[in-house]
C-alpha cells in the first residue's frame, strides 16, 4: 500500500503543478468553424478546438437553409489570464446563426488581462449572423473585445453586443478595472466600419452626454449589407421604450447599426431583437426565426 502512495506521488505532483501553471497563466479556448452549402443544405464543414469552448449539435429550426449553433464556455465566466478565440469562415451560399446560452461573465482580473478575439469570414452570397447573450463586467475586470470581421462582395453580416460594467441585480458597482473593445468590418478588404472603445471607473466617457450617460448598460447591433431600404429604417425608427433608456438608429450606405443605453440587458437585448424582426426579411429574405436557447 505504501508502495502504491510512493508511486503515485510523481503523478499527482505532476497534475498539481500543471493546474497551478494554468491558473497563474489563464486558460486558452479556441473554436475554429468552418459552413459550407452542399446539397442546397448549410452544413457544418469542418470543426476544430483547443479547451473549454464548444459548439452544440447544429439545428435546423428554419429548414435546411439556415443552420443555427450554439456556442458554449463550459466554465461559465473568464477569469484574469484567460484568451479566448472564435474563428468562424462562411463559404459560398452558406447561411448560420450563432449565439450563446446565457451571458459570458468576465471575473476580477487579479492584474491580469482577459481577453477575446473573434475574426469571422463571409464568402460572397453569404450570411453570418452573431447574436451572443451580453457580457457582464465583474468590479476589477480588466478586459479586452476584439472582432474582426471580412466580407466578400456580397457577403453579409449581422451581430449584437450588450455590455454591462458591474453587477446591478448584486448591487455590484464597476470601480476598479479597465474595458476594451473594438469592432472593424472590411467589405473586400476596404476598412466600412471602424469602432473602439477604452475606459475605466474614471473615464468621462462614462459620465459624458455625448458618451454612456452614467448609464451601466450599452450595446449595438450592426448589419453590413446592401442600403437599408427606407421602409425598413423607418420601422426601426418607430420602435419605443418606456424606461429612460437612450437608444436609436443610422444607416450609412453599406452599414445599418443600432444603439442602446440604459440600466437593463434584458431591455437591450429585446429592443435588439424588436429591431432584427424588421431587419431580417430585407437583409436575410426570411423571416427571423428566434432560436430556442433564448427561451430557456
Amino acid at each position: 500500500m505504501n508502495v502504491r502512495s510512493q508511486s503515485a506521488l510523481p503523478l499527482i505532483e505532476k497534475v498539481v503543478s500543471h493546474t497551478s501553471n494554468q491558473l497563474m497563466t489563464g486558460w486558452d479556448a479556441s473554436l475554429k468553424l468552418m459552413f459550407d452549402h452542399r446539397s442546397n443544405q448549410s452544413t457544418l464543414a469542418r470543426r476544430q478546438h483547443h479547451g473549454p469552448l464548444v459548439l452544440q449539435k447544429i439545428l435546423y429550426p428554419e429548414g435546411p437553409d439556415v443552420a443555427h449553433g450554439v456556442i458554449i464556455h463550459p466554465p461559465g465566466g473568464v477569469a484574469g489570464g484567460d484568451h479566448l478565440f472564435l474563428g468562424v469562415d462562411m463559404a459560398s451560399k452558406s447561411s448560420a446563426l450563432l449565439t450563446t446560452p446565457g451571458a459570458t461573465k468576465w471575473y476580477k482580473s487579479l492584474g491580469r488581462q482577459a481577453s477575446q478575439d473573434i475574426v469571422i469570414n463571409v464568402a460572397d452570397n453569404a450570411r453570418l449572423e452573431w447574436l451572443p447573450q451580453e457580457n457582464i463586467v465583474f468590479d476589477s475586470a480588466d478586459v479586452v473585445l476584439n472582432t474582426q470581421v471580412n466580407l466578400a462582395k456580397s457577403a453579409v453580416f449581422a451581430g449584437w453586443e450588450v455590455v454591462c460594467l458591474g453587477r446591478k441585480a448584486s448591487g455590484e458597482r464597476w470601480q476598479t478595472g479597465q474595458f476594451r473593445q473594438k469592432l472593424q468590418i472590411r467589405r473586400e478588404d476596404k476598412l466600412i466600419w471602424n469602432e473602439s472603445a477604452l475606459m475605466n471607473p474614471n473615464s468621462k466617457l462614462l459620465t459624458a452626454m455625448a458618451g454612456l450617460h452614467e448609464h451601466v448598460v450599452f450595446g449595438s447591433l450592426v448589419v453590413a449589407a446592401s442600403e437599408t431600404p427606407a421602409e425598413v429604417l423607418k420601422q426601426c425608427q418607430d420602435i419605443t421604450l418606456t424606461s429612460k433608456a437612450d437608444y436609436g438608429v443610422s444607416a450609412l450606405p453599406q452599414i445599418f447599426t443600432a444603439r442602446y443605453m440604459g440600466s437593463c440587458a434584458q431591455e437591450a437585448k429585446m429592443y435588439f431583437e424588436k429591431i432584427w424582426h424588421y431587419l431580417r426579411p430585407w437583409y436575410g429574405e426570411r423571416e427571423a426565426s428566434r432560436p430556442r436557447i433564448w427561451s430557456t
